[in-house]
C-alpha cells in the first residue's frame, strides 16, 4: 500500500490524531525535494487555500511533478477557480437535492460542510457524495438557497474549506470521511500541543526609524513564548508565506503605495487578524482625511485650511504667522514645515505642491511636549510625553543628510493622564476603527487639541513601555490571541461568512455543516 501523507500549512492546523498516516507541513513537503526512487504516495492536501501560486497550489503542483497521487490535483484546483466550470457542475448538484422537508419553511438559505463526500444530514448525502466525485476537493463548503416558489433548493456557491474552520462538533464526521477515503482507522484525540497562535511581525531591519526596534521585537518574542504564542519576524520578501500564520502585526512605517498596505490587505482577505488593518492605514496616513473627520465630529484640532495651486496666489489674507504646512501623506515630521512670513510660505508651499495637489495649512501652537496616547480597541494601553528637541518646535529634527535627532520620551501611567487629554484621544481613535492607534494631542491653557491619529504607533523598550512594562506587550498579544480564538469559535465563522454571502442568503441561514 502506498504511503499516506497529509499536508497542512502548519502542524497545528491538523488537530486530529495521525496514527496511520504522516502529517507534514507544506514547507517540509516542498523542502524534501523529488526522490525518483520512492513509490508513488497518496497525498491529501489540506492547506488553507488553493489559490493560484499559493502554498496549497504548489503542494499539489509539486506532488504531481514527483509522481505522487494528490487530492486535490492541479486540474481540480483550476476548476475550483473557474466560475464557468462551477455553473455547469452546480446545476448537476441541484438535481441531487430534494424538497428537504425537514428544513423549516422560514429557512431560506443554509451552508453545508462536506468532508471527503461525507455529511451528517441524510437529506444532503447524495449531493455531498456527488460533489466530491466531481470536484475531488477534500473539504468543501456549499451554499444552498431555496428556489423561487419554495418547493426546492439549488446550489449557489461552492468553495474549499480551511481545515481550521471545521467545527469541533463535527470531528466525528470529518474523521469518518477521512478514514473512508484513506482506508485507515482514525479516532478522536485531544488538540495538538503546538503553540496556541503563530504571529507574524512584519519589520524592516534596515529602517532607521522603525515603530519598534529589534530589541523590542525580541522582547515580544520572549514574552510570546511564555504565553504559548510563537512569534516570527518576517520581511517584505516573505509575502508569499503570510498565510502560514494566524495573525499579522505590522511594525513598519505604513503607506498606501507600499508593501505594508499589500500585506494588510492580503491578511484581511484571508481572514487573519491584522494590525494595522487596511482601513486604518487609509484613514490615518492622510492628514486631510483626518482633519475633515475630526472636525466633522466636533473634535477640536488646530485651525486648518486646505491649499491648492489655484488658491496659493490669494492665500496670504488667510494667514496669521507663524503657520505650519503639511503634506497630507507624510510621517515622522518629514513633510511638516513652519513658515514665519509670506516669502517662506510661498517657497515651502510651492515645493510641497509638487508632491500633493492639496496641502494643509494649520495654525501654529507651541507646547513644550505633545501627549501621545496609545489606544487598542478603544482602550488606553499606554501614554507618554514627547518633548520638543532642544526647546525647538518639533519633536524630531531632520537635516539634509538624512540624519535626525529627537526629543526625549517620558512614559506616564495611564491613571496619571488628565481626563481632558484621554477623552478626545479615545473619541478620535474610535472614529478610525478598532485597532492600535497613537493619538497626538497638545494641552494648552485654552484646552486640548488633537494633532493627529497615527496608525502603527511607536512602542519601544524604556520609552512608551516605561510605565506599563511587559504588561503592555502582554496586552497586545492577548488581544491578538482573542481575535484568533474568536475566528475559530463555533458560530463566529458562520456569522462572518453569512455576511459575505449577502442579505438574501444570510436571511434565515441554517447551519447544516458549518
Amino acid at each position: 500500500m502506498s504511503t499516506q501523507l497529509i499536508i497542512v500549512e502548519k502542524r497545528s492546523d491538523f488537530r486530529w490524531p495521525d496514527p496511520d498516516a504522516r502529517v507534514m507541513t507544506a514547507q517540509e513537503f516542498i523542502a524534501e525535494g523529488s526522490n525518483p526512487f520512492h513509490r508513488p504516495r497518496k497525498i491529501v492536501n489540506l492547506c488553507r487555500s488553493y489559490g493560484y501560486l499559493s502554498i496549497g497550489y504548489y503542494v499539489s503542483l509539486l506532488a504531481e511533478a514527483r509522481g505522487d497521487r494528490v487530492t486535490p490535483n492541479v486540474e481540480t484546483i483550476t476548476d475550483l477557480q473557474q466560475k464557468t466550470v462551477h455553473a455547469h457542475k452546480l446545476a448537476i448538484l441541484d438535481r441531487c437535492l430534494g424538497p428537504l422537508a425537514t428544513v423549516p419553511r422560514s429557512v431560506n438559505a443554509m451552508r453545508a460542510q462536506i468532508f471527503f463526500g461525507q455529511i451528517e444530514d441524510n437529506d444532503l448525502a447524495e449531493m455531498a457524495s456527488r460533489s466530491f466525485e466531481m470536484f475531488r476537493c477534500p473539504l468543501l463548503a456549499i451554499d444552498l438557497e431555496r428556489s423561487e416558489g419554495g418547493d426546492g433548493w439549488k446550489v449557489v456557491n461552492l468553495r474549499p474549506l480551511d481545515p481550521r474552520d471545521v467545527d469541533i462538533s463535527r470531528d466525528a464526521i470529518f474523521l469518518e470521511g477521512l478514514g473512508k477515503f484513506a482506508r485507515r482507522s482514525w479516532r478522536a484525540a485531544p488538540t495538538s500541543s503546538g503553540p496556541r497562535m503563530d504571529l507574524a511581525i512584519l519589520h524592516d531591519p534596515k529602517d532607521p526609524m522603525p515603530p519598534s526596534k529589534l530589541k523590542t521585537l525580541q522582547t515580544m518574542i520572549r514574552i510570546g513564548q511564555s504565553m504559548d504564542i510563537a512569534i516570527e519576524l518576517i520581511e517584505k520578501k516573505d509575502y508569499s508565506r503570510l498565510t502560514q500564520f494566524d495573525a499579522l502585526f505590522i511594525r513598519e512605517t505604513t503607506a498606501i503605495s507600499h508593501h505594508t498596505f499589500r500585506f494588510a490587505r492580503k491578511a484581511t482577505n484571508e481572514g487573519m487578524p491584522v494590525i494595522d488593518d487596511p482601513d486604518s492605514i487609509l484613514r490615518c496616513t492622510n492628514k486631510a482625511f483626518l482633519a475633515e473627520l475630526l472636525t466633522g465630529n466636533q473634535i477640536r484640532i488646530p485651525k486648518t485650511l486646505f491649499l491648492t495651486r489655484r488658491t496659493l496666489t490669494n492665500f496670504e489674507g488667510n494667514l496669521s504667522y507663524p503657520v505650519v504646512l503639511k503634506v497630507p501623506d507624510g510621517a515622522f515630521s518629514l513633510s511638516v514645515k513652519k513658515a514665519e512670513n509670506w516669502r517662506e510660505f510661498q517657497e515651502i508651499a510651492s515645493l510641497m505642491l509638487r508632491q500633493s495637489d492639496i496641502i494643509l495649512v494649520q495654525e501654529f501652537i507651541y507646547t513644550p511636549f505633545d501627549w501621545r496616547v496609545g489606544i487598542l480597541a478603544g482602550e488606553v494601553i499606554f501614554a507618554a510625553k514627547y518633548f520638543m528637541y532642544a526647546d525647538n518646535w518639533q519633536i524630531i529634527q531632520h537635516d539634509g543628510s538624512g540624519k535626525y535627532v529627537e526629543g526625549r520620551t517620558q512614559a506616564v501611567a495611564v491613571k496619571d493622564v488628565p481626563r481632558e487629554v484621554l477623552e478626545p484621544a479615545i473619541r478620535a481613535s474610535r472614529l478610525i476603527g478598532n485597532g492600535l492607534y497613537g493619538v497626538d494631542l497638545k494641552q494648552t491653557n485654552a484646552g486640548v487639541v488633537v494633532i493627529e491619529v497615527n496608525d502603527n504607533p511607536n512602542i519601544d523598550i524604556d520609552m512608551e513601555d516605561a510605565a506599563a512594562g511587559e504588561g503592555l506587550y502582554r496586552t497586545l498579544l492577548r488581544h491578538f490571541q482573542g481575535l484568533v480564538d474568536a475566528r475559530h469559535r463555533p458560530g463566529v465563522l458562520m456569522r462572518t461568512e453569512a455576511d459575505r454571502i449577502g442579505p438574501k442568503l444570510s436571511s434565515g441561514l441554517r447551519d447544516t455543516g458549518s
